[in-house]
């Protein structure tokens, strides 16, 4: 169990995507499965009506049913009920918008010209994401630094909390929009908007939470230091292989001094989910290995498992076994959470095999070894041990859903440097006995200690204690 004082010390954090004429047995279905996997804060992607103006009616009487952007029918009782379901096992709801959204009639219910970027000097052409459709509209950017736009969503998002009880907001991007500019024809630095943006935020809502994507790290830098709760990264190509997915989660801790705990919205099988089918165990286990024994959490469960940036799509499938492998890990992720997320420093270290049963290679390893990452913490070090054996490719995505299951190694004998005489080693993984722990026998020589590895699928850890 995570008895942590605050939510956002180990975020572990899910969606929700769908607000049809559900059940309050369906909705509570949903949550029971999301908290069976300890998930602890929920975004509610397109829950809203316009991004504009998220609230479909008035505070005093909100629409019953209403459209979300691309016409799908949201009920206010569905999104009611899984707020009330959240909060009734202990998570937190966060609505989501833009930062900058909106629609096409967006100046009927009062947004001005003078609020938007452009795409250049004249404001002759307003910087959009278009869309085509069954999509009511595309989205047209204004500026997150414009007090009065800030102003205006704010008013509108209070209009949202006085109600839906939300305990915060999910703050969307776009990425790096090139050069763009203000109405008045000045250069606009978008991802040095985001931080007094975020300040408005808290200033009116303060006992809000807040978070905000940072979409293939633009404006992260800038963002880590602003009044959000914790990082959230959408990672794009510009970081495609598993070194690269831990170097978002380092960065990050970088930005942040290392008082914030980062989100990574990672699309495995992601060209595989524009078709129907399942999810590729391999990629995913491998993907969660890496990103949860670097001290990340991954945002991929929701009323279907997530391989794409809309987060409705759910044309993916997920297989019973690879369900049952998901409770370990996050049964995994919280039982460890303080040697995985909280503190110590990240450290090499010396790892050779003594059988040739596996090759070992110290972070960042390269195809066909077993990588060596950790820790060290004033009394232990914590060892991780990422099975890359028999993998077809390093890049994370695995976007096409081949990526191979790893053959189990055996009993491998390995040698570990150490520095001081150790007093204990204990072994567990995601991949055996549910996470428990197990000691393990070792003999000690001087710096060197002799151990046997039970079993490895993805991952181990070992922890040596002095």
């Amino acid at each position: 169990m995570d008895v942590s004082s605050d939510w956002t010390k180990f975020p572990r954090y899910g969606f929700l995507s769908s607000y049809g004429d559900l059940s309050k047995m369906q909705v509570g279905r949903n949550i029971e499965i999301l908290n069976r996997y300890h998930i602890n804060g929920v975004q509610f992607y397109d829950w809203m009506h316009d991004h504009h103006r998220p609230l479909a009616g008035t505070v005093d009487n909100p629409l019953s049913q209403w459209p979300d952007l691309i016409g799908r029918t949201n009920y206010l009782s569905t999104v009611k009920s899984y707020i009330d379901a959240i909060h009734g096992r202990g998570m937190k709801a966060m609505f989501y918008n833009l930062a900058f959204g909106a629609l096409s009639n967006a100046a009927a219910d009062g947004v001005k010209e003078e609020w938007y970027i452009f795409k250049d000097s004249n404001r002759s052409v307003k910087d959009s994401h278009h869309l085509d459709s069954p999509f009511r509209s595309s989205i047209y950017l204004t500026n997150p630094a414009n007090n009065a736009w800030q102003n205006y969503l704010i008013a509108r998002h209070n209009d949202v909390y006085r109600v839906f009880d939300f305990d915060g907001y999910h703050i969307d991007q776009l990425g790096n929009r090139g050069m763009v500019y203000d109405y008045e024809g000045n250069v606009v630095k978008l991802d040095e908007t985001y931080a007094p943006f975020v300040a408005a935020m808290k200033q009116y809502e303060s006992g809000k939470r807040l978070v905000m994507n940072a979409v293939g790290q633009y404006g992260q830098k800038y963002i880590a230091k602003s009044q959000v709760d914790f990082l959230y990264t959408e990672v794009w190509d510009e970081s495609k292989t598993y070194e690269e997915l831990a170097e978002v989660i380092h960065d990050n801790n970088a930005y942040a001094d290392n008082k914030k705990q980062t989100v990574l919205a990672a699309y495995v099988n992601y060209a595989k989910s524009n078709s129907s089918g399942y999810v590729n165990a391999p990629g995913v286990l491998l993907t969660n290995a890496v990103i949860f024994s670097f001290g990340g959490a991954h945002l991929e469960l929701g009323e279907h498992y997530l391989a794409n940036e809309y987060f409705p799509n759910s044309n993916l499938q997920i297989k019973r076994e690879l369900k049952e492998a998901l409770v370990c890990y996050y049964d995994f992720l919280v039982a460890y959470q303080n040697l995985l997320r909280d503190g110590g420093a990240f450290a090499s270290f010396s790892v050779q095999s003594v059988d040739n049963r596996a090759r070992f290679e110290s972070w960042p390893s390269s195809q066909g070894t077993v990588a060596v990452t950790g820790k060290r913490f004033t009394d232990k070090e914590v060892i991780h041990f990422l099975n890359f054996s028999d993998v077809n490719s390093m890049e994370w995505r695995d976007t096409n859903g081949i990526q191979k299951e790893p053959a189990m190694i055996i009993g491998a004998g390995i040698k570990v440097t150490v520095n001081s005489e150790v007093k204990n080693v204990w072994f567990a993984s995601p991949d055996i006995n549910g996470g428990a722990a197990r000691t393990l026998d070792f003999t000690q020589a001087e710096n060197e200690v002799r151990l046997t590895l039970p079993s490895l699928k993805y991952w181990d850890m070992i922890v040596i204690e002095y």
